[in-house]
C-alpha cells in the first residue's frame, strides 16, 4: 500500500505533526512543531502530495505537539501547539492566505506534551486540552469567543500523561477527555458534566508506558474505543467501549520497537477503522489491518525516515487514497508515504 516515502525538510527536531487546508484551496497542507528549533513549520500542498519550502513561525520553548483547528471562528484554520520547555500553549491565527501572525502565548500545567482541540461546553467556540507530564494532571482552557483563552482548570491524572483526546465516549453529546499516562501505564476518562467542566478520572489499564492516544469506534457498533501506543511495550492497546463510556479491559497487539504515536483511521476503504504506529526505533510505521469486530491483523511494516515520532493519516493527493504523513526526528523532516 505504502510501498515508497517522499521527503521535506521542516525545523530541527520535529516531535508533532498535523494535517489541515491552512490556505483554503482544498488541498491539505502540513504543520509540523518542532522540538528544537522553538518553531512550527507550515509546507502548502502544491497540488499533488507534493509540498512547497517550510515556512517557519516562533513558538514558546520546545513545542511538543501541534493541532490545527480554526479557533476563532472566522473560517480560517489556527495553530495550536504545547511548548514542553514554556509550560504554555501558543496560539497562531491564520491571517487568510495561510501565513499566519505573531504567537499568543497562555499558561497551562507543566511540560506540556500534548495539546488537542475541541468545544467542551458546546458554545460553539473551540476549546483547548493540554497534557501536563510533570503535573500529572490535564488543563482545559474555554475559548472566549475571539480564540482568547484567558485561564485554565486542571484535572487530575495518572502519573505523567503524555497524550490527550477529546471526543464524546458516552454518546451524550458532550465531549469528553482521554488521557494516556506515560508513568502509570494506563488512561484516564474524564466524562463530561455539561457545562465545560468534567468528574474525576475514571482509570484503565494500558499496556507498558502509553506515549500516544486515540479515540475511534473501532468495532463499529457506534461506541467510540480506546487506542494507544504503549512506547516500551511495543504494542497498542485497543480498550473496547462497553457503551456507557467504560473501557474494562485490553487487547494487546504487536508493532515495530518504540511507537511513539497512533493514529487510527481506514487506509483501506472498507469503511473499517485501522491502527498506524510510527515506530521510533525501527524506522518503521505499522499498519494493523481491522478484521471486522474491532480485532486486528499482524502488522505490516513500511520504511519512513529515521526516528518517526508522530503521525497522521490525510488524503494528501485528493486521489480519495488515505496516505500516511510521519514527523521524522532524525532528520528533521517529514516523511509523505502516498497510497498506491
Amino acid at each position: 500500500m505504502y510501498p515508497t516515502s517522499l521527503t521535506f525538510s521542516v525545523g530541527l527536531s520535529p516531535y508533532s505533526v498535523a494535517v489541515g487546508d491552512v490556505n483554503n484551496d482544498a488541498k491539505p497542507d502540513i504543520v509540523t512543531a518542532n522540538y528544537g528549533a522553538n518553531t512550527v513549520s507550515v509546507l502548502l500542498n502544491t497540488g499533488t502530495g507534493t509540498f512547497s519550502s517550510q515556512t517557519p513561525y516562533r513558538t514558546d520553548r520546545e513545542p511538543a505537539s501541534v493541532a490545527v483547528a480554526d479557533v476563532n471562528n472566522d473560517g480560517k484554520p489556527d495553530i495550536v501547539t504545547a511548548n514542553l520547555g514554556a509550560s504554555t500553549i501558543s496560539v497562531l491565527l491564520n491571517t487568510g492566505t495561510g501565513t499566519f501572525s505573531s504567537q499568543t502565548s497562555y499558561g497551562c500545567g507543566r511540560t506540556p506534551y500534548s495539546v488537542a482541540v475541541g468545544d467542551v461546553n458546546n458554545d460553539a467556540k473551540p476549546d483547548i486540552v493540554t497534557a501536563n507530564y510533570a503535573d500529572s494532571t490535564v488543563s482545559v482552557l474555554l475559548n472566549t469567543g475571539t480564540g482568547t483563552f484567558p485561564s485554565q482548570t486542571t484535572y487530575t491524572t495518572g502519573t505523567g500523561p503524555q497524550s490527550v483526546a477529546v471526543a464524546d465516549v458516552n454518546n451524550d453529546a458532550q465531549p469528553d477527555i482521554v488521557a494516556a499516562n506515560r508513568g502509570a501505564d494506563t488512561v484516564s476518562v474524564f466524562l463530561n458534566t455539561g457545562t465545560g467542566t468534567f468528574s474525576s478520572q475514571t482509570i484503565y489499564t494500558t499496556g507498558w508506558a502509553p506515549g500516544s492516544v486515540a479515540v475511534a469506534d473501532v468495532n463499529n457498533d457506534g461506541k467510540p474505543d480506546i487506542v494507544t501506543a504503549n512506547n516500551l511495550g511495543n504494542t497498542v492497546s485497543v480498550l473496547l467501549n462497553t457503551g456507557t463510556g467504560t473501557f474494562p479491559s485490553q487487547t494487546t497487539y504487536a508493532t515495530g520497537s518504540s511507537p511513539y504515536s497512533v493514529a487510527v483511521v481506514d487506509v483501506n476503504n472498507d469503511a473499517l477503522p485501522d491502527i498506524v504506529t510510527p515506530n521510533y526505533l525501527s524506522n518503521t510505521v505499522s499498519v494493523l489491518l481491522n478484521t471486522g469486530t474491532g480485532a486486528f491483523s499482524s502488522q505490516t511494516t513500511y520504511a519512513t525516515g529515521s526516528y518517526p515520532q508522530s503521525v497522521v493519516v490525510a488524503d494528501v493527493n485528493n486521489d480519495a487514497k488515505p496516505d500516511i504523513v510521519t514527523a521524522n526526528n532524525g532528520p528533521s523532516a517529514v516523511g509523505v508515504l502516498l497510497h498506491c
